[in-house]
């Protein structure tokens, strides 16, 4: 058991080391699965409505180990670049700034041992006051410097409506490698201001934070309509569908495992290996848009209930030798670092990567250090998520208000 959670351990610290950056990390090897989302619905943006008390921002992570932490948290208000905004904790914050995380548990009947942390916000500790981007960091009570992980969430006033639309005749050619929006923010004129100046649009494909396109200005304004159009900032490579797997339960296989056994003193998963889909036709597939779900199929309470496993990925017959591949998704918060990065093995001429996961229903692709690649090609009929926010920031604001938003694939 002491082997293995130095193996998990290890692995983890080097997923997740790097520099203090604004974005969702794990810092402290100690934890793992880090999951934010929208309660209710876990393919929602984690995105609540302000002052709206029955929409709530779900946090959890594991800590690996016997023992639990006494574990705190806090809110920074940021900008629509996420750099800290200039208000003050009692300018967005109702309550002290520093909540006490005072719901975990145990694992019960897993071979890996951990303690699951969970956060709602709001709650009774705190309350967002204004709308914008937050970042919640989790820090030990003894030493509050020290931050040991970090997510991000938003909230918004929806004081514009936003619509997208989103078409294969793109100003680079119809039917080929591209997708491109139109986005439209409608609202009455003092609401909208001047979109020249006021209004910040920021475009995110799949959820993936670090590759936002953000428009500064619309192509056009009506005074009570703004419309981003025909903009480099509105046009996405295609992709391709994600892979996807499901072990949920150590007694079968499940969706894309090859084999599951025993080893030593955890489970191993072997997926069935991957290749190149660049050359391909395009395969329609329903996919959970990068993410994860934990699950254990027979767990009453899966968040506690699933286990640790090892779960083997291979990528076969793609001919490069050099150069660099990443595991990419939710799973490894699209962050082309550490043990994302996979070995190339010369026997067959492909790729390996074995990474602890916890049990449930997984997305990934194959990606360069850039965060892009042609292993699996760019299919316009893929099927991709869009996400819009519509920040505002009037002559006389200290920070960015999150106004308007819109969800659509």
């Amino acid at each position: 058991m002491v082997r293995l959670l130095f193996i998990l351990t290890m692995v983890v610290s080097a997923l997740y080391s790097g520099a203090e950056l604004n974005d969702t990390r794990i810092f402290d090897y100690r934890f793992r699965t880090l999951k934010t989302s929208a309660a209710g619905n876990f393919m929602q943006p984690a995105v609540i409505r302000l002052g709206v008390p029955d929409d709530r921002i779900i946090i959890s992570f594991d800590e690996l180990g016997e023992d639990y932490s006494e574990l705190r948290y806090r809110l920074i208000h940021c900008n629509a670049d996420w750099e800290r905004s200039q208000l003050v904790e009692n300018e967005y914050i109702k309550g002290f700034n520093e909540g006490e995380i005072d719901d975990y548990a145990w694992s019960s009947n897993t071979f890996v041992h951990y303690v699951n942390y969970r956060i709602e916000i709001p709650n009774d500790q705190m309350q967002p006051l204004t709308s914008g981007n937050y970042l919640l960091q989790v820090y030990d009570q003894s030493r509050p410097d020290d931050i040991l992980l970090q997510t991000r969430f938003r909230v918004v006033e929806p004081v514009l409506t936003t619509h997208i639309d989103i078409s294969t005749r793109t100003d680079r050619g119809v039917n080929d490698r591209y997708q491109q929006l139109e986005v439209a923010v409608e609202g009455d004129n003092a609401d909208i201001g001047n979109p020249f100046q006021d209004l910040t649009v920021v475009v995110i494909q799949n959820q993936r934070e670090s590759e936002s396109h953000i428009l500064k200005a619309p192509l056009r304004f009506d005074g009570h309509r703004a419309i981003y159009a025909h903009s480099p900032e509105l046009l996405f490579d295609a992709g391709n569908e994600f892979h996807r797997f499901e072990s949920v339960s150590n007694q079968f296989a499940g969706m894309n495992v090859d084999s599951v056994r025993w080893v030593e003193n955890c489970y191993h998963v072997w997926l069935r290996p991957d290749e190149p889909r660049a050359d391909r036709n395009y395969e329609y597939d329903r996919t959970q848009h990068g993410r994860f779900l934990v699950k254990e199929y027979n767990a009453t309470d899966s968040s506690i209930g699933a286990d640790y496993i090892m779960v083997h990925f291979s990528l076969e017959n793609i001919g490069l030798a050099h150069g660099q591949i990443y595991l990419s998704g939710e799973l490894t918060r699209y962050l082309p670092e550490g043990k994302a990065k996979m070995d190339y093995n010369p026997e067959n001429g492909g790729w390996k990567l074995v990474l602890p996961l916890k049990q449930g229903a997984y997305n990934y692709e194959y990606t360069s250090a850039d965060g892009r690649s042609a292993i699996d090609g760019n299919k316009y009929e893929t099927e991709n998520e869009y996400t819009v926010y519509v920040y505002q920031r009037k002559p006389g604001d200290r920070a960015d208000r999150l106004i308007g938003y819109s969800n659509a694939w």
